[in-house]
């Protein structure tokens, strides 16, 4: 076995010991469906030496000394050398980020999480202090918002390097111009980001305190008093009524309904709509009335808070009886924070509170998102920063390094640091509003909301899109579609047959019962022993029908009626069991579908409780039938059994229901079941098999005893209620197949499609069952239909794992499908190798996942692929997901609102992604790129005139331009036409849809880069140049001429410019032309100290201007238009 595998013994002893006992269970069980698993392992294991079959993905790895291997993959990351060029190039930042860390840990140290012992109805017993019970979802707080949002906008090189430069203003030797030429835009750069931050952070406080300010009853000795939510106490017991929040992790105590279990809504916690039944402990529950809660000494033992939502191990003990009882408690007696009571009025006492509730242990603390453009941008301003330090080098350098040179370098600095625009972030700000506006206006895209206005240019850079399966891809709407008795099938159109069939068997049988009541039961069982007879269809649909009528763990519950509640039980107790008012509840959708469609064929449940259950026929009689066992599904058994017991007859009956894998070894041999389950599943069906067997008293009681001896042993007791159970599951008759649509939302496969060809790679994340997400995946088109899907086998263990990534990585081109379980031992072992594995895969499917697995892909795949990631998901368990993604994407569903609130963007409908990414995303990069490196120009032509005009008068360190005309030119003089570029597009909406492959382009990041930022630089070089020596080779006797003219070609350079970069042109760029060059016209009257008016007006000033500006812009025209003959971009080839 995996024992022998030469190994580095991360195993314990335990993990051994169970692979034998896992070992010794598979040959007691004899040939079943674990057999072959077993010998499959037990050969390649035995067969093959692990190290000696490396994964090839990174074959030092396995040839290293073995105590190696755990750190592999960061090993390889981290292990630079730490030098003074690793300082420089961010080290800093990590030093300082890592100091902060140490002193937040030390100030918040963290409490370590203990078991605990909680006396019911008495917070003043706990040993020590819990959390308050607070949902807090700020980022700041009074004392931290200043401090906090000053750090992140500083954080920023340039914000950083504006605030040196304003500083240093201060300073009489280094003062330059005018103090607010360079705080009044720092100011208001400011001013707007702390505003955008305190209007986000007070609607955050505003949904916290309506949340924590929620009035819940708790019960005392002196009787139920009203506290607010946020000061309920562990020990507390709380009453919670129909449809309200449970405010806390809590023990489920007792109930209003009678049969001593209610159903709780779980769509915020786990993402799954379908309700749970929940149990109250028994003990409690016996209690005559509720103020005996009081009069018992209880307490409850719980384990220690954990991050796991489907398990808990307590026990409940009450101590004043004789002898003590004890009750272990499960999964079914709690109620956790954020789910929802849907029936019944509940009591219970609180275990966790706050922090240490599950539902805020598996969320993640929202972070400040930084879009790649920002980054991308901040690397530039970083090189632009290093010319301006070159260049001032070089300027005091020619001067021959005279008198304090040192002031005159940081004069130069001073002069020059307009090749840093400081409206490069206002402008990218106002864009990134407009882009929002644009976003949420857009009509054929209704009810999408822009939460985090900082990102949209992220939508334009996404290469993995993960989102969640229910209610994101499907409607979490499932009809009954298809009924397959093996030699007729059953479709939506010929439902009605079956509906004929039904009744007329229950006719007969109603009128056999009536003429033969007394000898009814002896006459059933002698049927049952007789040889086999082939039946009739009429006999094997009534079969079929009434075992999927029987085989489920489906509730019907009756609304209450409007009156006072003492007619509610008295209409209960009458057996009123009118159609109109029932709903069925159960934790798998699937089979709810599977019994609203026995009711549409004749057959209704109508009640059912822990014991019983009744069904009635078309003819309006109610059978009852005894549940004598339940065998619930689950993930590893893939079926779900129950045996019942007819009143009428006595006669006892084991149905089965399960997934094709699990049940074509139990039922009897047949040819059909195998194509009929790849046909339907190509349909994109979900199919369940239904199988039978009827057991006399005589099996039932031998089994019964074996059942519940082992339910009662202590070792293994799974493995061996397994095995008792696995022994009823022979030869079963089979019944039927069902299949089951699960309907996708709209334009689902379309949309896909779309993703797919824009080479965006899409995963699927789901809590779901993985033939559930398999099947869906198909369906959505998720998985083309010519690829194969590679389904990762379970693994628990090191040597499983890697045979089962050798297996996979001989796959080529097809889709992945996993575990949970799986993907946590092999990201534990192999991280590296399997997310560069999955990375090239077209498609892949991770099933089974909780909230904290999703966050934790998101961040492996940000991490490994340093590619720009979005997740899109609609319940409370995607939260996480989408915090942890680059970009969320949140859709308001039936789940609830909590994704969307959480999210960057909230869109309604799954199909309006393509849209927000093909058209808006493209539409946001494209022209904040364009933007960016056109403010960054507006900053270099004059720095370039200021050099040209500094070295020619000796390198003198004199402004060339003073005062208001710097202000100017930044703000009234070229900001409209300038910002106008965000309304520039160069493919149409139309266009971007039809051709998703154009979104290729935009994840290279082409159009902001270091070529197309130097070839901005070198046109800034070239203009600033002409401008300054024209200006210097025409101007006439008097200085005071060069400023005018040179500065009027300039305003007018920069209009034609932006007239240059557009590509679409709209009626607000030809407004903000003409308006900009009108407040220059009209600004020259007044502007005397820097214009010589009576020169201004001349025709000599006029010809001059305009020579000087032809020439520093016809060549690049004509550059631009042999350009776009010569080799025109792809877009352009579409557009034409």
């Amino acid at each position: 076995m995996a024992d022998q595998i030469p190994l580095y013994p991360v195993r314990s002893a335990a993990a051994a010991a169970a692979s034998h006992r896992r070992a010794a269970y598979y040959s007691a069980v004899g040939p079943g469906p674990g057999a072959d698993r077993r010998g499959r392992y037990q050969l390649e294991d035995e067969s093959a030496h692990l190290d000696e079959m490396p994964l090839m993905m990174s074959e030092e790895g396995f040839e290293n000394d073995e105590s190696d291997y755990h750190t592999l993959p960061r090993a390889r990351i981290t292990r630079r050398e730490r030098g003074l060029e690793w300082f420089v190039c961010g080290g800093w930042k990590f030093l300082c980020t890592s100091c902060c860390d140490w002193l937040i840990n030390v100030c918040q140290r963290k409490k370590e999480l203990k078991a605990r012992t909680v006396w019911l109805g008495c917070p003043e017993k706990c040993e020590e202090k819990h959390p308050r019970n607070s949902i807090k979802n700020q980022k700041y707080n009074v004392f931290t918002f200043i401090p906090g949002v000053l750090y992140e906008q500083f954080k920023f090189f340039l914000n950083l390097y504006f605030l040196v430069v304003s500083c240093s203003q201060f300073v009489p030797a280094l003062k330059i111009g005018y103090l607010y030429t360079y705080w009044a835009p720092l100011g208001f750069v400011m001013a707007v980001t702390i505003a955008r931050e305190a209007i986000d952070e007070f609607r955050r406080f505003q949904r916290d305190k309506e949340m924590n300010s929620q009035l819940y009853s708790k019960l005392t000795v002196r009787g139920k008093v009203q506290v607010k939510s946020s000061d309920i106490q562990v020990g507390d017991l709380i009453i919670v009524e129909k449809n309200q929040r449970i405010p806390s992790d809590m023990v489920f105590l007792r109930t209003s309904e009678k049969a001593g279990s209610c159903f709780i809504r779980t769509d915020q916690l786990d993402g799954e709509t379908d309700w749970k039944l929940k149990v109250a402990v028994s003990c409690t529950q016996r209690l005559p009335a509720l103020g005996d809660l009081f009069s018992i000494s209880a307490y409850v033992y719980a384990q220690k808070p954990q991050l796991d939502i489907h398990s808990f191990e307590g026990t409940f003990t009450r101590d004043d009886s004789d002898p003590p009882i004890h009750e272990s408690l499960s999964i079914e007696n709690t109620l956790w924070a954020s789910t929802i009571v849907a029936s019944g009025t509940v009591i219970g006492v609180v275990i966790y509170t706050g922090k240490e509730t599950r539902s805020v242990m598996n969320t993640s603390n929202p972070k400040n998102k930084v879009g790649l453009l920002d980054l991308e941008l901040n690397q530039l301003t970083k090189a632009l920063f290093l010319a301006l330090v070159v260049l001032s080098v070089v300027m005091v350098t020619l001067q021959g390094f005279a008198g304090p040179w040192y002031r005159n370098l940081f004069r130069f600095l001073l002069l020059f640091s307009y090749i840093i625009p400081i409206s490069l972030r206002v402008n990218l700000d106002m864009g990134k509003a407009a882009y929002g506006w644009m976003i949420m206006k857009d009509e054929n895209i209704p009810g999408t909301v822009v939460r985090t206005s900082t990102i949209p240019e992220e939508l334009g850079r996404l290469v993995y899109l993960l989102t969640d399966k229910t209610g994101t891809l499907t409607q979490n709407e499932m009809v009954f579609k298809r009924l397959h008795l093996g030699t007729v099938s059953y479709g939506t159109d010929t439902m009605d047959e079956i509906q004929s069939h039904v009744l007329n068997s229950y006719l007969q049988v109603h009128s056999q019962t009536s003429g033969h009541n007394p000898s009814s039961a002896p006459l059933r069982r002698s049927q049952s022993s007789t040889p086999k007879v082939k039946k009739s269809v009429s006999s094997r649909i009534h079969e079929a029908v009434k075992a999927i009528a029987l085989c489920h763990n489906v509730t019907p519950v009756y609304e209450a009626r409007t009156g006072i509640t003492g007619e509610t039980e008295f209409a209960e107790a009458d057996q009123d069991f009118s159609d109109e008012n029932r709903t069925y509840q159960a934790s798998s959708p699937d089979e709810v579908a599977l019994v609203r469609w026995t009711e549409s064929v004749g057959l209704t449940l109508v009640s059912r409780d822990l014991a019983s259950m009744q069904l009635k026929t078309p003819s309006g009689q109610v059978l009852t039938y005894c549940i004598l066992q339940m065998f619930p599904f689950t993930s590893e058994s893939k079926r779900m059994g129950i045996i019942v017991r007819d009143e009428a007859t006595a006669e006892i009956t084991f149905y089965m229901k399960g997934a094709d894998v699990a049940m074509s070894t139990i039922v009897q041999y047949n040819d059909w079941l195998e194509e009929e389950c790849g046909n339907m599943a190509r349909e994109g069906l979900r199919t369940l098999v239904v199988a039978k067997r009827t057991l006399t008293e005589e099996q039932y009681q031998d089994f019964e005893s074996r059942y519940s001896q082992a339910k009662l042993s202590i070792h293994d007791r799974t493995l061996k209620v397994a095995a008792v159970v696995e022994s009823l599951e022979r030869e079963m008759e089979l019944l039927c197949l069902t299949g089951v649509e699960d309907q996708l939302q709209a334009d689902v496969r379309p949309t896909l499609e779309m993703l797919r060809n824009a080479g965006i790679k899409i995963w699927m994340l789901t809590g779901d069952k993985l033939e559930t997400a398999t099947c869906i995946a198909k369906s959505s088109h998720l998985v083309s239909r010519t690829q194969d899907i590679h389904i990762f086998r379970p693994v628990t263990n090191r040597g499983e794992a890697h045979l089962e990534l050798n297996a996979f990585r001989r796959k080529h081109d097809c889709a992945l499908v996993i575990s949970g379980d799986s993907l946590e031992v092999c990201l534990r072992y192999y991280e590296h190798e399997l997310v560069e594995l999955a990375c090239q895969c077209p498609a892949v499917v991770c099933c089974r996942c909780s909230p904290t697995q999703k966050a934790h892909i998101v961040t492996l795949l940000r991490q490994h692929t340093r590619k720009r990631t979005c997740a899109i998901g609609d319940g409370g368990n995607d939260v996480s997901m989408i915090q942890a993604a680059d970009c969320g994407i949140g859709i308001e569903g039936k789940e609830g609102k909590q994704a969307s609130l959480a999210a960057d963007f909230s869109i309604t409908q799954f199909r309006h992604i393509g849209r927000l990414l093909m058209v808006h995303g493209r539409n946001s990069y494209k022209r904040s790129a364009a933007l960016g490196q056109f403010v960054m120009h507006r900053g270099l032509i004059i720095s370039t005139m200021q050099a040209v005009f500094s070295s020619v008068f000796y390198f003198a360190s004199v402004p060339l331009y003073q005062g208001f005309l710097m202000v100017g030119y930044a703000t009234i003089y070229t900001m409209f036409p300038v910002f106008s570029l965000v309304l520039d597009q160069d493919v149409k909406p139309e266009m971007a849809i039809l051709y998703p492959e154009l979104y290729k382009d935009l994840t290279k990041g082409r159009s902001l880069s270091f070529k197309t930022f130097l070839i901005w630089v070198l046109i800034s070089i070239y203009q600033g140049g002409i401008l300054m020596y024209g200006a210097l080779l025409l101007f006439e006797a008097e200085f005071v001429h060069v400023v005018a003219i040179s500065f009027t070609a300039l305003i007018l350079t920069e209009l034609l410019m932006v007239a240059l970069t557009i590509r679409t042109w709209h009626w607000l760029m030809v407004v903000a032309e003409f308006l900009s060059l009108g407040c220059y016209v009209a600004s020259l009257a007044f502007l005397n100290e820097y214009f010589d008016v009576a020169f201004i007006t001349t025709v000599t000033f006029l010809w001059k201007v305009s020579a000087i500006t032809v020439v520093s812009c016809l060549p690049l025209y004509v550059l631009k238009y042999l350009k776009r003959k010569l080799s025109p971009p792809s877009y352009s080839k579409l557009s034409s």
